[in-house]
């Protein structure tokens, strides 16, 4: 019996419209500082590198809102990533193969690495990342609204877990900056 069930949103906006409307990058870095992942994930900021004028070579944003709907009620929080981890795998395969399809750049959910073992990033020891071709940065680490985003381009309402149980669903937002006119169906899964 599968766990959860699956809805997948998509919305395409302009990459000028998203970083206007939705990218407030001096809150999400102060929030990013707070987490234990800032500079020690390659996959996190600090980024050596001007993220605007990076997300500006892109014309269009393809975003993707997931939204995973357990069937069993009252889970403890301590099991989201049963639940979030399938997801996560086949989710990023498909921005993987749309990244190489459409020479665009793929948004991901961060948290712990899939590439590393027990998710010991390499830039923690000072070292270069060992799968460049694999990991990627979340929408928030470029500083983002997620919460924003769905609400405003999904009419999705973002849920905290309480008292220790999950909500009643978990969603992961992720994108595809792209500078073609139309993202093929076979690309995108549609």
């Amino acid at each position: 019996m599968k766990k959860y069930s699956v809805e997948e949103f998509t919305a395409d906006i302009t990459v000028d419209e998203y970083i206007e409307q939705f990218r407030n990058e001096d809150r999400f870095m102060e929030l990013c500082k707070m987490c234990p992942n800032y500079g020690n994930s390659w996959g996190c900021p600090p980024f050596g590198f001007d993220t605007e004028k990076f997300l500006r070579k892109y014309r269009h944003a393809r975003l993707t809102a997931t939204k995973i709907t357990p069937v069993e009620k009252n889970i403890a929080i301590g099991r989201a990533q049963e639940l979030i981890l399938p997801e996560r795998i086949r989710i990023e395969k498909t921005l993987l193969d749309m990244e190489r399809d459409t020479g665009g750049r793929a948004f991901a959910y961060i948290g712990k690495c899939l590439y590393c073992p027990d998710s010991e990033c390499r830039r923690k020891f000072g070292q270069p990342c060992i799968h460049p071709d694999k990991v990627r940065p979340s929408l928030e680490a470029f500083g983002f609204d997620i919460e924003k985003t769905l609400s405003e381009l999904f009419n999705i309402t973002i849920l905290w877990g309480d008292d220790g149980v999950l909500p009643e669903y978990l969603v992961l937002v992720t994108a595809l900056f792209h500078n073609q006119t139309k993202i093929g169906a076979a690309a995108s899964g549609e």
